[in-house]
């Protein structure tokens, strides 16, 4: 059985090095799942950490509507 991508920080405390680059990381777009394995954390603790920061991990340049050009 395969363990997981990331290494396990479970339970250890966010160093100020690790929320600055959660908050560069969420500045630029980077997806939820690229910022958690980058942290060494899991996804559920990354959105955890970035909701305590009040940092927005919504992407902004996205459309909200599926649209292709034809």
């Amino acid at each position: 059985m395969k363990g997981p991508k990331y290494k396990r920080n479970a339970g250890t405390p966010w160093r100020p090095a690790q929320e600055r680059q959660l908050r560069d990381l969420a500045r630029g777009n980077t997806p939820t799942g690229v910022v958690s394995l980058k942290l060494g954390r899991t996804p559920a603790a990354v959105r955890s950490k970035a909701a305590d920061l009040g940092v927005s991990l919504k992407p902004v340049n996205r459309s909200p509507y599926n649209r292709r050009a034809s």
